[in-house]
């Protein structure tokens, strides 16, 4: 089984993340940011990993630093269960829709962090959650889990329906690209021989 526990303890946020990649989606999720707690549920459903989130964070002063560390604290545990990469498929894309909105995201487990994020939201809040803060995940998340990622939503009107066609794509992607491959069980997917 590949899975991995990682803990991140700062000054603003105490983490604790544990994710099997072989999962079924199950999850126990509780950020302290209910509407990341909704997203955070669309990856491990749609990645069909299991995630288990658990944050004391300093929301008390906004949710910044409790949305970026779970980014990073879920891309250390990714990285850690993968570990060198053999048998994975290496890259992985999905377009999902929903309803008037349609996202794509592509990824490659290459060892190189990389975000490139183009998304007009269509406005600024959904709810009490700052969208710029979805941006900050992401990029917390490809630091630290070591991939490039590139996220696009490529029309929406419904900023709620922009982001989680978004989170949805990225789970698929995600599964997609750490699905192993049974034909190249022990094989690290690069011409380089590491990743």
């Amino acid at each position: 089984m590949r899975t991995a526990e990682v803990t991140r303890n700062t000054s603003e946020t105490r983490i604790r993340v544990s994710i099997n990649l072989d999962g079924t989606g199950r999850q126990s999720l509780n950020s302290g940011v209910p509407f990341l707690d909704h997203m955070l549920d669309q990856i491990a459903r749609h990645g069909m990993i299991d995630l288990d989130v658990h944050c004391d964070g300093d929301t008390h002063i906004d949710d910044h630093h409790t949305v970026e560390d779970i980014g990073i604290a879920l891309g250390q545990a990714i990285a850690k269960a993968i570990g060198n990469k053999a048998g994975i498929r290496r890259y992985g894309h999905a377009y999902v829709p929903m309803d008037e909105s349609l996202s794509r995201v592509a990824m490659d487990f290459s060892g190189r962090p990389g975000l490139f994020y183009f998304v007009d939201y269509s406005r600024a809040r959904i709810g009490s959650f700052d969208v710029d803060l979805a941006r900050e995940f992401f990029q917390g998340f490809v630091n630290h889990a070591q991939a490039t990622v590139h996220i696009d939503n490529l029309r929406g009107e419904n900023a709620h329906h922009q982001c989680e066609s978004i989170f949805k794509a990225f789970g698929r992607a995600m599964r997609m690209a750490l699905e192993k491959d049974p034909r190249s069980e022990n094989v690290i997917p690069s011409t380089k021989g590491v990743l």
